[in-house]
């Protein structure tokens, strides 16, 4: 990384400016002195994991001090951001809000629209992200280096691919979570003690998941391999294929790319 460069965090008391930050200092890829996070609470509870950085409430004191700006802000926050960048790299966290639309409010070309989820919190995020053509190949560094702190941390080609992995990425645990919920609900309707019936949808998905990660096996192959297998699983899994599962997933993701951008 740049030697002594400074990164601002605007937005540092949300759930993804606090686990960026507190990931740069734990894998120390920015000291706590070339670290400045502003916050309209300003410091407290937010900033317990992080005592020697500098915080400031006003995000025109931040864009001073930092050579680096990261907006971690609601979308619908970025209008009364109140930020200068003069041309220093942004790096903008925010769904929804093109890389012309955060240039033209912040006031620098060199911009880069990245997507986390809130996996971050547990340094397991996958963060896709585009830059702008201003942006340098030392920019590029910089900003793998500061993303890979969270997790997985990936440049695409094109800003179209980030608005498509904003919906299908960026949701997180959300899908994870909706599968278990269903699941969750069918034991216990079939009588399954509470405990017992989270127990087994949690241990079922994270363990499947972390099985598929190891494997490195195209999902596709694994669901092909069991249905072959004829088994209970190939039963469930059959009418799950024929009642439309698929066809919900991509309309949903449909949706959610849409509201993304998708239609830019």
């Amino acid at each position: 990384m740049s030697q002594g460069a400074v990164i601002g965090i605007i937005g540092g008391h949300g759930w993804m400016g606090r686990s960026l930050g507190v990931a740069l200092l734990e894998r120390n890829v920015v000291p706590a002195g070339q670290l400045v996070v502003s916050s309209r609470s300003g410091r407290g509870t937010a900033y317990r994991d992080w005592p020697a950085v500098r915080c400031v409430k006003n995000n025109r004191e931040l864009a001073a001090l930092a050579d680096v700006i990261v907006l971690s802000i609601r979308p619908e926050d970025l209008a009364s951001a109140d930020i200068e960048a003069h041309d220093k790299l942004v790096i903008s966290l925010l769904a929804m809000a093109s890389s012309q639309e955060i240039s033209s409010q912040v006031g620098s070309r060199r911009v880069v629209r990245a997507m986390p989820n809130a996996a971050a919190e547990i340094r397991r995020a996958y963060f896709p992200w585009h830059a702008s053509p201003q942006v340098t190949d030392a920019d590029k560094r910089l900003v793998q280096a500061l993303l890979a702190s969270c997790g997985t941390a990936r440049e695409l080609p094109t800003e179209r691919d980030l608005d498509y992995l904003t919906a299908l990425s960026g949701a997180g645990p959300a899908y994870p979570a909706l599968l278990a919920q269903s699941m969750l609900e069918h034991a216990r309707q079939m009588g399954i003690a509470d405990d017992i019936a989270l127990e087994a949808v949690m241990q079922t998905l994270v363990g499947g998941s972390l099985l598929l990660e190891r494997l490195g096996t195209d999902p596709g192959d694994m669901v092909e391999r069991l249905i072959a297998y004829d088994g209970t699983t190939a039963k469930g899994l059959r009418t799950m294929l024929d009642e439309g599962i698929g066809q919900a997933i991509h309309r949903g993701l449909d949706a959610a790319h849409r509201a993304a951008g998708g239609s830019r």
